[in-house]
């Protein structure tokens, strides 16, 4: 997808992923060695009362999900940043993780006319549509015709 086919309030639905517990201790191993991540016991000890994913492995697993739903193909360039950032609750073994991605906004760059940004925000919720985390960031997208974009900042709230 290019700029031009973006509009504010879309909104996109990623497949779901599940969450399983050799997933969570092996991302826990290499990126985020917490116990409540890496074993069992001490997670039922925890505050959490069992095993969770680390809130960045919910963002890596569901983030594979939005790049498989195609809408950065052709147009997407990256993205200069997130914010915004929640973990909301924690995404135990089992669960089966989905994305809703919503439009916000969208504004041509005042200095590349080959370009613009795509504000959205990624909402990842489980199988009991509860939210899990969420995050907004401004996507860098090409024209599909530089030059001729129209469009004007607007905002959902």
């Amino acid at each position: 997808m290019y700029f031009e086919d973006f509009t504010v309030g879309d909104t996109f639905v990623t497949a779901s992923v599940e969450v399983t517990a050799e997933g969570i201790v092996e991302y826990a191993r290499r990126y985020d060695p917490q116990p409540f991540h890496l074993d069992p016991v001490a997670a039922e000890a925890s505050i959490y009362r069992g095993l969770i994913a680390s809130g960045f492995h919910i963002f890596s697993m569901a983030f594979g999900e939005v790049a498989r739903t195609g809408i950065f193909e052709g147009g997407g360039q990256g993205s200069p940043g997130i914010f915004e950032v929640r973990w909301v609750s924690p995404a135990r073994p089992g669960d089966k993780l989905h994305t809703d991605i919503t439009v916000l906004e969208k504004r041509l760059s005042r200095t590349r006319p080959d370009r613009g940004y795509v504000t959205m925000r990624f909402d990842t919720r489980n199988q009991r549509q509860e939210l899990v985390a969420t995050y907004s960031s401004n996507q860098i997208m090409l024209l599909r015709t530089p030059g001729q974009g129209t469009c004007q900042a607007a905002r959902l709230r």
